[in-house]
């Protein structure tokens, strides 16, 4: 809301040029004021937070960010994962989680109680998701359960088909022609690709 400080002053100054200059440069700095104030109040969450606030945050949680590799969003994402992530332990649970950070559908787990292994199986985006998914991991997780990781890539594979065409040249009757050291019926001819 851009500030109107003339308004406020009586009648008799509105119409002296010296409080409509002092009121002019007071507008600006109260419109400062308001924004530095919005500012405030956004950076009390992490989804409004400026780069500051986030950078902050991170410093308290022990968080390095590489500032040239991550985003903004993703910052967001992994401080706003951190906050949430509080044990107790359940498949469900950590569903949710690795569903948040990634994706719905992209993370399975797997709990084989009877031998105390935790075996998730995930597609990755990239590798600021899986150390983000490795420290969540390690943090829900019971200290009795071996964690076993299993990423999977969805990738397209382009299969192409070549035929090739191999002439031989077949000699019947052995001749004195052959040199020493070479094999009989080794000479194969030129290999042609057919289409």
């Amino acid at each position: 809301m851009p500030a109107n400080l003339i308004a406020y002053l009586p009648g008799m100054y509105r119409d002296i040029r010296e409080f409509l200059e002092l009121t002019q440069a007071e507008n600006a700095e109260f419109d400062a004021l308001a924004d530095a104030v919005t500012q405030l109040l956004d950076d009390q969450f992490v989804d409004t937070a400026s780069e500051q606030a986030i950078k902050r945050r991170e410093l308290q949680l022990g968080i390095r960010a590489d500032t040239t590799t991550e985003t903004l969003e993703f910052r967001r994402k992994r401080l706003i994962n951190r906050y949430s992530t509080k044990p107790p332990f359940t498949v469900r649970y950590l569903q949710g989680r690795l569903d948040f950070l990634i994706g719905s559908g992209r993370a399975t787990i797997e709990v084989d109680v009877q031998n105390f292994i935790l075996k998730v199986t995930l597609s990755i985006p990239d590798a600021a998701f899986f150390k983000e998914i490795q420290h969540t991991i390690h943090a829900v997780k019971p200290a009795n359960l071996v964690y076993i990781q299993a990423t999977s890539l969805m990738d397209r594979i382009t299969l192409e088909e070549h035929i090739w065409k191999v002439e031989l040249t077949r000699r019947t009757r052995l001749s004195t022609s052959w040199r020493v050291g070479r094999t009989a019926f080794a000479d194969r001819g030129t290999e042609v690709q057919v289409k």
